[in-house]
């Protein structure tokens, strides 16, 4: 199965259709006049497409067993042809588009064999996704502006060339995944004024995302935050909020982060945990939605 830990809960919506076509009107006539021998096909159908979609996980191996928040199936009669729709809705880390073919597929395996006594022209012509939405999938061809960037690692031992920067570079790297070249990566040491004096610095050449990385914990050194936070003129708590929820769901240290986010004029400053994992967990959890607020300072619309 693919790991999907990375992932973070989100809406998650698939539509799928299949039609069933018969070879006669009279087997129209007598699903709608529910004369059927076996049964009223359109509820018997719907029924076993709504366990169709609730056991998808059990029968291809690869699915993800997910919480299934909504069902609805719907037929739309065309000639000879009756068209299955069926939607789904969860909110998880994965999306729902299997489920619903499945259960397509499934109400109209049981339209087939409930119709097959009675019209041996029966046929399943097609099944396909309609429609999904969900997930970061929908920010994978989003447009943002050109943002210019700056990573800085604040660190005593990085600074003195006691050890390497891990997070810095992990950063880095996830910025490049959605189009993001860093224009700056600095490194200062673990004190008040450096950092400050940084995000000065960075602010008046006109950087508009700034990471710093390091310094968020509770230890003697750990400064930053206090460094960051009278520089922000608008505070934005969603932000680290956000991280810290997404980090404590994968480890139980996470709550102890004090990152702080927001703007320090026009520039966006995030604080993120010094270690690597840390760092590549509030990466994951905010981008790249989190580069929309580029656009609502402009005033354009959610």
């Amino acid at each position: 199965m693919v790991n999907i830990t990375r992932k973070s809960n989100s809406l998650r919506i698939a539509i799928a259709t299949a039609t069933v076509k018969v070879s006669k009107q009279e087997t129209i006539d007598a699903i709608e006049q529910r004369k059927i021998p076996k049964g009223d096909v359109f509820e018997f159908a719907r029924a076993a497409g709504l366990f169709g979609v609730k056991k998808t996980s059990d029968v291809i191996p690869d699915c993800h067993p997910l919480p299934i928040e909504y069902t609805a199936i719907t037929y739309e009669i065309v000639g000879l042809t009756i068209i299955i729709t069926v939607e789904v809705h969860t909110i998880y880390k994965t999306g729902v588009e299997v489920e619903a073919m499945h259960g397509a597929s499934v109400t109209a395996l049981t339209m087939y064999d409930m119709l097959k006594p009675i019209d041996k022209g029966v046929e399943i012509e097609n099944i396909r996704l309609l429609k999904k939405s969900g997930g970061k999938s929908d920010l994978k061809n989003a447009k943002f502006p050109e943002i210019k960037t700056a990573v800085v690692v604040c660190s005593d031992s990085v600074f003195e060339n006691k050890a390497q920067d891990t997070s810095g570079k992990a950063i880095i790297m996830r910025l490049e995944q959605w189009g993001i070249n860093t224009a700056k990566y600095e490194i200062v040491p673990d004190e008040t004024e450096a950092i400050r004096n940084k995000a000065i610095e960075l602010n008046k050449a006109g950087f508009k995302l700034v990471i710093f990385t390091g310094g968020t914990g509770l230890s003697p050194r750990d400064v930053t935050p206090e460094a960051i936070a009278p520089l922000i003129d608008r505070n934005i708590e969603g932000i680290m909020e956000t991280a810290r929820r997404y980090g404590q769901e994968r480890m139980p240290y996470a709550m102890l982060s004090r990152g702080v986010a927001g703007f320090i004029g026009e520039t966006l400053a995030l604080t993120f945990p010094g270690s690597k994992s840390g760092a590549e967990e509030s990466m994951d959890a905010l981008f790249p939605q989190v580069l929309h607020l580029f656009k609502v300072v402009k005033g354009e619309k959610h």
